[in-house]
């Protein structure tokens, strides 16, 4: 049955609480201590380590430790959520961590990103962790470089920021479609049991993705969610 009203968890993304003034001001504080401390890192390559799995992040590709959420994501990828079997997607991926920590569990894993910086580092970090038999990195926006290929699981941690890009970079935050292309491609690119998990954030706009993903009849589930101090992060479950 396709859910039509909103559960308690689904709706606090809809209409998240206002923070109080306290939060604002560390969240400010959080910040600049990036900005003044952190941002560094960004502007070169780092060693991370994130679920155990040794990651280098390159300059121009986002951090999932500092940035929180690919850190987050893949830390509920357990085999409660991904099958021994399955045939995964990692949209979007980034430095590869949300693909690697799919390839612990799953019988292969794809892995795609638009930007020729994050695919080069994506396909060193499954060298790194002597995953690149089980993971096929590949380059092009959304579906398009999977022909008719369809999955048992796909991940998305989207740009979740509407808006127009300012920089290529900029491109893994922000897009002013990207709910719309994404919520009508799934479809055609899942099997019949399968099912997509999506990461959302309260800093960003959950109510268009939502409201998408209704308009192409998924039942949406929330099957984990973080809180922070001036965000709350959430894996939607589509079927």
């Amino acid at each position: 049955m396709v859910m039509t009203a909103p559960s308690a968890t689904l709706q606090s993304l809809l209409a998240p609480p206002a923070y109080g003034a306290v939060r604002l001001i560390i969240g400010k504080a959080m910040h600049w201590r990036y900005k003044i401390f952190l941002k560094r890192r960004h502007d070169r390559a780092v060693l991370e380590n994130v679920s155990g799995m040794p990651l280098l992040v390159t300059p121009g590709v986002l951090n999932p430790r500092l940035m929180r959420t690919g850190a987050f994501f893949a830390s509920q990828l357990t085999r409660a959520v991904l099958p021994a079997d399955a045939d995964v997607l990692d949209m979007g991926t980034g430095s590869g961590v949300c693909a690697l920590a799919a390839a612990r569990h799953a019988r292969r894993v794809v892995a795609s990103d638009i930007d020729e910086s994050a695919v080069r580092c994506a396909r060193i970090n499954m060298l790194l962790n002597e995953a690149d038999a089980k993971v096929h990195v590949l380059q092009g926006d959304l579906f398009e470089p999977l022909g008719d290929r369809r999955f048992d699981v796909v991940l998305f941690n989207p740009p979740f920021v509407r808006g127009i890009p300012r920089n290529n970079a900029d491109r893994a935050w922000r897009s002013p479609d990207m709910a719309e292309r994404f919520a009508a491609g799934l479809r055609a690119h899942l099997r019949p049991s399968g099912y997509a998990l999506v990461l959302l954030s309260t800093y960003g706009d959950p109510r268009t993705f939502i409201e998408e993903f209704r308009r192409h009849a998924f039942e949406i589930s929330i099957v984990s969610e973080r809180s922070y101090i001036n965000e709350k992060l959430a894996i939607l479950k589509l079927v």
